[in-house]
């Protein structure tokens, strides 16, 4: 089949035609709208361009009829994956072919043989999870594995904090089975002189390509041998000396690099490594950048598995993010560097022996330090978490200058690092800006990102400028222009440069070799674009800045606050974490935090998506799925609020489009349930009649779904009758903020909270004038109702906030909502900072107090219960767990936590119904199983109503509110005799 690469434009009548047979041949998605190719036309890099569809494949027959199609039509194939890639390398004018979602299986493992086939989509995370029972994982770790599959892995020559040790992963692949442009199919694998002169008679086309690089051989060997850079940590240009290898050559190790411009290939055979036994990491502080890199090479003959370099730009930016904050909380000071240090060993006598080693090393060779042993999987799991979340915490940078990438992958010989950190130093500054350094001082490859605003031409000239710069030091070096992110859009024209025209000349035939018409990704590594075209921002960036609901005084502006997410896709992380749950239940790049931010940039901007398409329907369906779980604004390392830029979104949609009613019934939750609770019994009975079900269906609630029942005696009547559990408070007054649920539905939660407070000692007043939170009516989009809401409460709570007294909440959602989104609903108000910093959830309350040796509960001597404790989202993203689990085990429990994201509820989203399966899928991929798996005799704990109504519903445990289990572990002589009889 001989093609032609023709211009096809997106949404035009060719591109319809090729949609409409890939339909008909295909069993995968096919997506060519408007909105699919806009999600696809970014990654994580600079750049933007709208591919022409988009396809997710099923099968491999999918692929291999895909491609034919394409070629037929003269379109161009982009592999794709997580869509990770930093220089451009997933964005094109082509049809995007997305593996991640179907092609993710491990086919087949051989642990004997240390050998794995897998299909290019799974997850480097998930394989090495998978791998973990054979005490086995793929050598190369990224920073980016928890999101990055195998295929971009192949495609980048992907190899991370231990090459060290590992190499990269043009080291581990064996074989591949392949795709050429035109639908041929090929199995690379490592062949013998004798394989190859056989592949290379064979009068196909797959003689033809063995040929071409034979000849590639013969004609440029000597050029290879001896201008090709020497330095082996290298993801720049093609694998040229693997032309070289004779026994053994292998054209499945060509394709590593290559950036899915040779070959799609949709199997790879790989080798696997053992997982290292033990480990251990110190912790090096330096006053001095480039003394901390003249370090590195002393610090390598002690033979470390790895050395990490996190500058001050980093450590600072850390220390500001609520929720890596308290993972670096060991740095002392304020240093200008720190050097991670990580040591294997088989004990922790030898990893002893060899920390025992570097310190005397390191004094020997006058490199004076104060080295911080760290020999706990969790704290060295905390620093790495740090480590690897580096590029989206120096992009959570606010305002127009972020570290962008363009120097940010140079890597040259360790030797010459410090001359080469010290070389950049000088060309930043004389640019006026200053630069992150970070990631693998031992391969010398660190991560440099100036502060540069590509908003503007002088920016832009910037990047040019130093990128070019950059070259010249890496020649000068000895070394390249990536070391592992590879060249894509902002590297590869500057390749004829690094290698010279000959090498260049022999990369460009190479091309033609594998893919003759140029429709393998092209654009990439050879014959590329400048790399100041089709930037995502440019001088030519403009964006609308609507009248807002909320007040985005903090983030510079609505714009910016969505400028905040880079595109790294953290969001699409799986298996571990709570972002981003819709993510974790789809595996659809429509269903990510990355999609949202995109679909709202490209509106307000106007590229891509118009003006007015902010307050579309595609735009909604977009934003849909996301349960404003706020998860992104603790575990995205930028910091992306996703979940208040969902409500003002709704705000202005519905503003646009009028409120619907469900919108308006789940909003006034409170109102509901104070109508609903007056005549319980028969408001009980009705929910759960046929004209309750009627009812459910009229505003859209799943049939299968309950409402949670109304109780006889509200909590406040309870209260106003109530004897107190413990004598008057010697510690003073504390508020109780009950909140909607408990007041009319769950009172005994808001009963053990007020036994809890009064046995620490205070006296517990509620506030009757208090309003519904807001948190329901933000939910929804309702941001002025809310604000009235918030004044009410304001102006309630700022007496007992000005005396220092603690307001005290049993709902996450509640309760947080005091201390986050009222600062957004009354910016103005000086009142809402001091209820902010007075506001508790009852855990962390007495979490705090017995951290100050202030909490006197007595609790019971008797062992206590074995407690699965799952927290809530909100929770878990502006709090923690760990208050949590500290006071449940500080009463005397045997407390687990879930380890699960979330529980799927989500508020109103979970009785949805076009939302139940979803929300089923969310629970089920770690929380249900975990809680099914439990004895009966384990009692699950969680701090919401949300996951308590969710965990009910699918798994038939009935659990208990924290509050509630810590109030069966008081000691007899602060209990009533009715809970004294419930603990019994």
């Amino acid at each position: 089949m001989v093609a032609t690469v023709r211009a096809v434009t997106p949404g035009s009548e060719a591109a319809r035609a090729l949609e409409a047979e890939l339909r008909w041949r295909i069993s995968g998605e096919v997506r060519f709208d408007q909105y699919s190719r806009m999600l696809y036309s970014t990654d994580a890099s600079n750049y933007q361009i709208e591919p022409v569809g988009v396809v997710l494949p099923r099968t491999v027959d999918d692929v291999r009829a895909t491609i034919e199609l394409a070629a037929k039509h003269g379109v161009p194939i982009l592999p794709r994956g997580g869509g990770s890639s930093l220089a451009g390398q997933t964005v094109g004018a082509a049809l995007v072919v997305d593996t991640s979602k179907y092609l993710n299986q491990i086919l087949e493992v051989d642990p004997s043989a240390r050998v794995a086939r897998v299909q290019p989509g799974i997850v480097l995370a998930q394989l090495n999870a998978k791998l973990a029972r054979y005490g086995l994982m793929f050598g190369p770790d990224p920073a980016s594995s928890d999101r990055a599959t195998i295929g971009g892995v192949v495609g980048n020559n992907a190899s991370g904090s231990h090459s060290i040790l590992y190499g990269m992963t043009k080291d581990h692949v064996l074989a591949a089975h392949t795709f050429l442009a035109d639908g041929t199919e090929l199995h690379f694998r490592a062949l013998t002189p004798d394989e190859v002169a056989a592949k290379a008679a064979l009068d196909t086309r797959e003689g033809r390509l063995y040929r071409d690089l034979l000849g590639l051989r013969e004609r440029y060997g000597a050029a290879i041998a001896r201008d090709f850079p020497r330095h082996w940590r290298r993801a720049t240009g093609y694998s040229l000396p693997e032309l070289l290898v004779e026994d053994g050559f292998n054209p499945a190790r060509l394709l590593v690099s290559s950036e899915g411009t040779l070959a799609f290939g949709v199997e790879y055979t790989i080798n696997l490594v053992p997982r290292p036994t033990r480990t251990a990491l110190v912790l090096l502080q330096f006053d001095d950048l480039v003394r901390a890199m003249e370090a590195t090479p002393v610090i390598l003959e002690c033979e470390p598995s790895a050395v990490e370099l996190m500058d001050n730009m980093l450590i600072s930016l850390t220390r500001q993010q609520p929720g890596y904050a308290r993972q670096i909380s060991f740095i002392k000071g304020d240093p200008d560097a720190i050097l991670a240090v990580e040591f294997y060993g088989e004990s922790e006598a030898e990893l002893r022996a060899k920390v025992e080693r570097l310190t005397r090393h390191l004094t020997e060779q006058g490199v004076v330090q104060d080295p911080l042993p760290v020999y706990d999987p969790k704290q060295q799991a905390d620093v790495w978490s740090v480590r690897k979340a580096g590029l989206g915490l120096l992009m959570s940078i606010k305002g127009d200058a972020k570290p962008i990438a363009c120097i940010e992958d140079v890597s040259v010989p360790v030797e010459h690092l410090a001359e080469y950190v010290r070389e950049i130093l000088r060309l930043v500054a004389e640019h006026g800006t200053r630069a992150a350094f970070y990631a693998h001082a031992s391969a010398g490859c660190l991560h440099v990102r100036p502060l540069v605003s590509l908003k503007t031409a002088a920016g832009v000239r910037t990047m040019r400028e130093l990128t070019e710069a950059a070259a010249d030091l890496a020649i000068k070096f000895g070394g390249v222009m990536s070391g592992e992110h590879g060249d894509g859009l902002a590297r590869g024209e500057l390749n004829e440069r690094i290698f010279g025209p000959e090498l260049y000349q022999c990369m460009r035939e190479l091309k033609a070799a594998f893919d003759p018409d140029g429709l393998m990704n092209p654009g990439k590594i050879v014959d590329c674009p400048p790399m100041t075209e089709n930037l995502r921002y440019g001088p030519d960036y403009r964006t609308l800045e609507p009248k807002t609901h909320l007040s985005f005084a903090r983030e510079g502006g609505f714009a910016a606050a969505i400028e905040m997410c880079n595109g790294a896709g953290v969001c699409r992380k799986v298996g571990s974490g709570t972002m981003c749950p819709s993510y974790m239940a789809t595996r659809d790049e429509h269903d990510t935090t990355r999609a949202r931010a995109n679909a709202l940039r490209a509106a307000l901007s106007g590229r891509l998506l118009s003006h007015s398409q902010l307050t579309a329907k595609e735009t909604y369906d977009v934003l849909d799925l996301c349960l404003s779980c706020k998860a992104c604004k603790t575990e995205c390392p930028s910091s992306v609020d996703m979940a208040k830029i969902k409500t003002e979104f709704l705000a202005q949609y519905y503003e646009a489009h009028g409120t619907p009613l469900r919108a308006r019934v789940f909003g006034h939750i409170h109102t509901m349930n104070r109508l609903g609770s007056r005549v319980a019994p028969l408001a009980n009975f009705m929910l759960r009649s046929p004209l309750g079900e009627v009812g459910k269906r009229a505003i859209g609630v799943h049939p299968k779904r309950e409402i949670a029942p109304f109780a006889r005696q509200t909590f406040e009547e309870w209260f106003r009758t109530r004897q107190p559990s413990a004598p008057l408070g010697t510690r003073g007054v504390a508020v109780y903020y009950h909140d909607t649920f408990t007041n009319y539905n769950y009172p005994e939660i808001g009963k053990a909270a007020v036994r809890l407070l009064e046995a620490a000692g205070y006296t517990v007043e509620i506030v009757r004038q208090r309003a519904c939170c807001g948190r329901p009516m933000l939910s929804k989009g309702l941001v002025d109702g809310a604000r009235k809401l918030a004044r009410r409460n304001v102006e309630a709570l700022a007496d007992y906030a000005r005396r220092g007294v603690p307001i005290v909440g049993t709902e996450p959602s509640c309760i947080l909502t005091l201390r986050d989104e009222y600062a957004d609903l009354l910016p103005d108000d000086p009142a809402v900072a001091q209820i902010a910093a007075n506001s508790f959830m009852i855990d962390e309350f007495l979490a705090r107090l017995a951290e100050n040796g202030e909490l006197d509960i007595t609790w019971r001597e008797d062992p206590g219960p074995k407690v699965l404790f799952h927290g809530h989202c909100h929770q878990k993203a502006l709090i923690g767990v760990g208050p949590s689990m500290a006071v449940l085990r500080a009463a005397g429990c045997e407390a687990e936590e879930s380890g699960a994201g979330c529980c799927g509820m989500a508020g109103s989203f979970g009785y949805e119904a076009e939302h139940y399966e979803v929300s089923r899928k969310i629970g089920a991929e770690r929380l249900f199983p975990k809680v099914e798996a439990q004895s009966a005799g384990t009692l699950i704990a969680v701090a919401g109503v949300s996951c308590r109504e969710q965990i009910g519903h699918f798994t038939h445990r009935r659990p208990l509110h924290i509050a509630e289990v810590l109030a069966t572990r008081l000691a007899p002589a602060v209990r009533p005799a009715a809970t004294q009889a419930a603990a019994d």
